[in-house]
């Protein structure tokens, strides 16, 4: 049924300036309405993104193409920002930590992005894909195997699958050590979580792991990028890990647990292939839903609006990619047209990786789990209450219960270096005979996942 949208229901709070406050639980609860009221005035409208902080959204899919794809007017640097430098932005806004400036290739323009995105697409294509799969099936597995034989026949797929997936799998990608995954996850989980000093955990983590990969290189991702001829610093390979794992994980669990709960119908498992679900996700429900802030560098006209120089410009791809102006020829567009990765010199540079990742982690679920089914409708499901991402907050399933066995350890593809120091790299995660009856601190789910890959 047509929902009937009332804008003033969500901007009654804001009697001053009449925005539209997208950090406001009802928002979600009728995107569709809000998006639509917004598209009345225009290719884009200011909103509130967070308390006391105003951005012009572009819920156009052809005016945010074209701010993407046009870096030399809309810069992304962040210290450009009027309200910031004019002390206009609570110190503790939860925008900051979204907007606020960082030296990697997110943040960057020009020259300087064109050398530290070089690294990373570089690094990058170094996966193969073959690696990729086996990881994120080995990965699947693990944890499926630690729910799959609950006599109930019930789990929570978010929390138990969707979220802890992405993180085991960019932790082998990263080389990590089994102590430094566990924090790394610890970490990067609290961030999103909003655990205070998770991003110190995660800094000190990382910092650990590229001091190791100085002291003993190897075949994974961090040491291709500190071995790069862009020769990046300790801080900018830190600073370019972050930025994959905050923009890598966060958007793969959404991706993962929205396509399962779209191939998932209530009729139980529907024909559509898995890569068509994986895609729907991405084109309705953009796991990135508003973000990519850029920065006018003079004013400019977009459908009648002045946007000021040095105000920032969010992007709603969520928006964009269902944009009413693009169905007419939405049959037209090539598959992958969606703006759910970007567009333009700073689109991700890892979609390629992530839509693997996202398939192979639906497919493993489906396989393993053969009468799997979602325990409420697809329209019943609750999101979670943010302006940034659209992730479900839980995913109820049923299934039979069965036991899952432990994975035989399987010769690392990432080469002989790796395989060889990888678990040598800390003497406390040797194999070895128990030394003392001393009780052992509990291990993290990096170090249990690795265990279980030995049969342990």
């Amino acid at each position: 049924m047509q929902q009937h949208h009332d804008p003033h229901r969500i901007r009654s709070g804001c009697p001053a300036q009449g925005n539209i406050k997208l950090y406001d639980p009802r928002v979600g609860s009728d995107l569709e309405g809000t998006y639509n009221y917004l598209r009345s005035l225009g290719p884009s409208a200011p909103v509130d993104i967070a308390p006391d902080v105003q951005v012009e959204l572009v819920t156009s899919y052809d005016a945010a193409l074209y701010i993407l794809q046009n870096p030399a007017t809309f810069v992304r640097d962040s210290r450009r920002w009027n309200a910031l430098n004019e002390g206009r932005v609570p110190a503790d806004s939860p925008a900051l930590p979204m907007m606020g400036y960082r030296p990697n290739a997110l943040f960057s323009d020009g020259a300087a992005h064109a050398r530290l995105r070089q690294a990373v697409t570089d690094s990058l294509a170094t996966i193969k894909e073959v690696q990729l799969v086996r990881q994120t099936q080995q990965s699947a597995d693990y944890l499926i195997s630690q729910f799959a034989s609950d006599p109930r026949g019930q789990a929570e797929l978010m929390s138990s699958y969707a979220q802890p997936l992405p993180l085991l799998v960019f932790s082998d990608l990263f080389g990590c050590p089994p102590e430094i995954g566990d924090r790394v996850i610890v970490g990067i989980s609290g961030i999103f979580d909003g655990t205070p000093g998770a991003d110190q955990v995660l800094g000190a983590a990382l910092a650990e792991l590229i001091a190791l990969k100085r002291r003993h290189p190897a075949v994974d991702l961090t040491t291709r990028l500190m071995e790069h001829s862009a020769q990046l610093t300790d801080e900018e390979v830190l600073h370019q890990l972050v930025t994959l794992l905050s923009g890598g994980t966060a958007p793969l669990t959404a991706a993962i647990g929205t396509s399962s709960a779209l191939y998932l119908t209530a009729d139980g498992q529907s024909d559509l292939p898995v890569e068509d679900a994986v895609s729907k996700a991405l084109w309705s429900y953009a796991p990135i839903a508003n973000y990519a802030a850029h920065y006018p560098t003079h004013d400019v006209e977009l459908g009648g609006r002045i946007l000021r120089a040095n105000d920032p410009i969010l992007i709603s791809f969520e928006a964009a990619n269902t944009d009413p102006k693009l169905t007419a020829h939405r049959q037209q567009l090539s598959a992958k047209a969606h703006l759910a990765f970007g567009a333009g010199p700073h689109a991700c540079p890892a979609k390629d990786p992530a839509f693997v990742i996202a398939v192979n982690a639906v497919e493993s679920l489906l396989n393993r789990l053969s009468d799997l089914e979602v325990r409420v409708p697809f329209h019943e499901l609750a999101w979670v209450p943010t302006p940034w991402s659209r992730s479900l907050v839980t995913l109820p399933a049923r299934f039979s219960p069965r036991a899952v066995p432990s994975a035989v350890s399987a010769p690392s593809s990432r080469g002989g270096r790796q395989a060889s120091t990888r678990f040598a790299e800390h003497s406390d995660t040797a194999s070895g005979p128990a030394v003392t009856a001393a009780p052992q601190p509990k291990k993290g789910l990096f170090s249990r996942f690795l265990a279980w890959t030995r049969g342990e």
